[in-house]
């Protein structure tokens, strides 16, 4: 399990790829990301910090200690940053219309940061900060906006979570490790963790 003593005895990340249910169990019998993880994580109770759905890849925190995955969950907390290619033309009104919300029943979606990092053909390629996760967030919130040259839905195409709070994913797809205690005690750090 644990052996280093640099590790943490709390915090573990995956690099989730698409095609995976973030769940202990599926009905459907499709895979979950307890299938990249070593039984003992789904044994010992480990938990996914948050979720990502199971189109969305990136950056998935689990934790043996329900405290921090509530601080880590917990809206206005900790800032979360995704890249995220988005079929449509992402206008600044685009942007701006992000930042400042769109309600759905979900409550209000919004973006703290909406920068445009790339464009391929009719795809726009984003860089969105959150600091709370409502169902399928991103999605929704570019969901409710028109792409002004075809008058169609924006959509985003691909969504990968890149770095919770401090913690920045630096492992390949597919693979898991834990946390230093370094990165641990940086990422929680300023949480109130009552």
């Amino acid at each position: 399990m644990n052996k280093a003593t640099n590790d943490s005895k709390q915090l573990l990340v995956l690099n989730k790829p698409k095609g995976y249910v973030v769940t202990r169990s599926d009905e459907f019998g499709r895979k979950t990301v307890y299938d990249l993880l070593p039984d003992w994580v789904f044994d010992a109770g480990w938990m996914p910090v948050g979720r990502l759905d199971l189109g969305s890849k990136g950056l998935l925190l689990f934790t043996s200690d329900g405290k921090i995955g509530d601080a880590l969950t917990r809206p206005g907390n900790c800032v979360k940053v995704y890249e995220v290619w988005v079929r449509g033309h992402v206008t600044d009104e685009h942007i701006a219309y992000a930042k400042k919300g769109v309600e759905s029943k979900h409550g209000l979606l919004k973006a703290l940061v909406v920068e445009k990092i790339g464009m391929g053909g009719a795809k726009t390629k984003l860089k969105i900060v959150i600091d709370e996760g409502k169902n399928r967030h991103i999605r929704r919130l570019f969901g409710a906006m028109k792409d002004p040259k075809f008058d169609t839905p924006l959509k985003v195409l691909e969504l990968k979570r890149i770095s919770i709070g401090s913690f920045e994913l630096d492992i390949q797809s597919g693979k898991w490790r834990y946390l230093t205690l370094e990165e641990e005690r940086i990422l929680i750090n300023n949480f109130d963790r009552d």
